[in-house]
């Protein structure tokens, strides 16, 4: 399942997408128009700039902006910065997981073949396909 930093990390992308005017985009302004906290945002964008997503600025003018242009991005980088894995299992999200069913496991092939779904649905999908 994605967490709301994942469903809120996208939307903050796009909102950034959509308000770029070659400037620095307000986290309060984003807050008000994506009617999500601004104290949650903080968290979620000191992530993304971590994570190279993003870039922030401080003071009279400041805000965040994009890295690159919408259509650079992928859905999966994103929501795998925010999320830190979209793998269904256990087994499968973490290499370290010791699962001693994994030999004999009859579903195990199953989650591969979905979690390979999954990734390249979001790796496929581009941030300017949501604007």
């Amino acid at each position: 399942m994605i967490s709301t930093k994942g469903r809120y990390g996208l939307r903050v992308m796009i909102d950034l997408a959509k308000n770029d005017n070659g400037g620095y985009v307000p986290l309060k302004d984003i807050a008000e128009r994506q009617e999500i906290s601004k104290k949650y945002l903080e968290i979620i964008v000191k992530k993304m700039v971590e994570g190279g997503l993003v870039k922030g600025s401080s003071g009279k003018g400041g805000g965040y902006k994009l890295v690159k242009k919408p259509e650079k991005y992928t859905v999966g980088e994103i929501l795998t910065l925010m999320e830190g894995t979209i793998s269904s299992v256990a087994c499968l999200a973490d290499k370290d997981y010791d699962c001693p069913r994994r030999k004999k496991c009859e579903t195990l092939p199953m989650w591969k073949e979905f979690d390979g779904i999954v990734h390249d649905y979001f790796y496929g999908k581009k941030l300017s396909d949501l604007l």
